[in-house]
């Protein structure tokens, strides 16, 4: 066979996961920059390295007590073999680095302020596009390309009908979930925040205004370490989903593989309440959106369980039930009728349910072929649904509380549609993340003739 000369082959795996909107007009117009000194480059390298070595502790625990199934025995033994060949005091020359004299660096590194920054006249241009515009929305997209995670940050302008990516950074794990919050933990103003949750159990939540971040804010969660006699709390497998509490703004919801539900209390970095209540893996949750105390979760054990957290010790035993056919994938409230939510399964069925009425389904309907992965109700038209499934299809229903009607479907020729979204300023404006280029796409359903005459839109979107 020939040689390939026409460089490295592409990637084998490639896709989106997961994407989040951000509102307009909360990001900083120049996100502020980090610049790494030599000190603490050694430091990060040196946490890293601790996280790496707490990582093989997990494992060397695992396998005194039975090992997990998912590990190949074999990379645990040239893990091991790594690890005893290894010297972490040496392999990065930390003396080095905190030894070296330089009158240009401090022992922490700097933040600084883009617009203190004075650009040099080749660099005006480009220094202009990373603007921010106050009429921008970011989209957070989570990128997996073979072994590497990473977060892009797109800018998208609905009015000049730009889109571009803006910066990105790594993630430690592939991403699965991605919630954007106001709440800055220690501080007394808004942030510009986003949780990202991955396969790794720890969730990691990252400022948007700092750009070239290497780690993130701060951590929920903790694998622990016997040797290092660190506890582990938090979740124990991959968080699948997110969900902010916007009325309790300090407090977020993650559902995992683990099979419990968390409410953190972002303030204390700490658990607030652990669910358990769960017979299989947590995919889908969602707080009320005026109920704070009220979160919606999705099982892959078939259930919805709507759950009361005031009283967290009568939590697990005290909860309101749907059952469906499959698995769940998608929860859902509706925003302005809200004793209403949806539900999407892994078969592509959609199921219609009021809060009011335990166990009752108002109407059914197999809406797609393969397994629903994202779901938006439209807050201008009540009546308006949005589906999206891994067979790479968006459809549009009309609905009340009896039926659905399909009114539109549209093939994206992306593959596997991983995830929507839906701008929070434009409900009608939705963005997919897929497993074929472009990979993420944003689109607008009143382009659409058959959306615009059913719901009564006059304006369309400019051609």
């Amino acid at each position: 066979m020939a040689d390939n000369e026409e460089g490295p082959p592409e990637a084998s795996i490639d896709f989106v996961p997961a994407l989040c909107f951000v509102p307009r007009g909360v990001s900083k117009e120049r996100p502020d920059k980090i610049v790494l000194t030599q000190t603490e480059l050694a430091r990060i390298i040196g946490a890293t390295q601790n996280e790496l070595d707490e990582e093989d502790d997990s494992n060397d625990d695992e396998g005194e007590e039975g090992g997990n199934m998912d590990v190949d025995e074999e990379e645990e033994d040239d893990n091991d073999a790594g690890a005893q060949n290894r010297n972490p005091n040496d392999e990065f020359n930390f003396n080095g680095y905190e030894n070296e004299e330089n009158s240009n660096v401090t022992s922490m590194a700097n933040i600084v302020d883009a617009d203190e920054q004075v650009p040099d006249e080749d660099e005006d241009s480009e220094a202009e596009d990373e603007v921010i515009q106050k009429n921008d929305n970011l989209i957070l997209v989570g990128h997996v390309q073979d072994d590497a995670a990473s977060m892009e940050v797109w800018v998208f302008n609905q009015e000049e009908e730009s889109l571009y990516t803006h910066h990105d950074f790594l993630l430690p794990s592939f991403p699965l979930c991605i919630e954007w919050m106001n709440h800055d933990a220690g501080s007394d103003k808004p942030g510009n925040m986003c949780a990202i949750g991955c396969m790794d159990p720890i969730i990691t939540v990252w400022d948007l205004d700092i750009q070239d971040s290497i780690e993130p804010t701060f951590k929920l969660g903790s694998k622990g370490s016997r040797k290092q006699q660190k506890p582990q709390y938090g979740h124990k497998d991959a968080v699948l989903d997110l969900s902010w509490n916007r009325n309790f703004e300090h407090i977020l919801a993650s559902g995992s593989v683990d099979q419990t539900l968390i409410l953190w209390d972002m303030d204390e970095g700490q658990p607030h309440t652990t669910i358990t209540a769960f017979e299989e893996k947590v995919q889908s949750l969602e707080f009320h959106p005026e109920e704070a105390q009220s979160i919606l979760t999705g099982c892959s054990d078939g259930y919805v369980r709507l759950f009361d957290c005031r009283d967290s010790e009568m939590v697990n035993s005290a909860c309101i039930k749907w059952q469906i056919p499959g698995e769940v994938e998608k929860v859902l409230w509706h925003p302005t009728q809200t004793n209403y939510f949806i539900i999407g399964s892994n078969d592509g069925s959609l199921h219609y349910a009021d809060k009011r009425k335990a166990n009752e389904l108002l109407w059914s309907i197999k809406g797609h072929n393969e397994e629903i992965s994202g779901v938006c109700f439209n807050s201008q038209k009540p009546n308006l649904l949005t589906s999206t499934s891994t067979e790479g299809t968006l459809k549009v229903w009309n609905f009340d509380t009896n039926e659905a009607k399909e009114v539109y479907e549209h093939e994206f020729n992306m593959g596997r549609l991983q995830c929507m979204r839906q701008c929070p300023e434009d409900p009608y404006t939705l963005a997919f993340g897929g497993e074929k280029p472009p990979r993420c796409a944003v689109f607008n359903i009143k382009n659409s003739i058959a959306v615009r005459r059913t719901f009564d839109i006059e304006d369309a979107p400019q051609e």
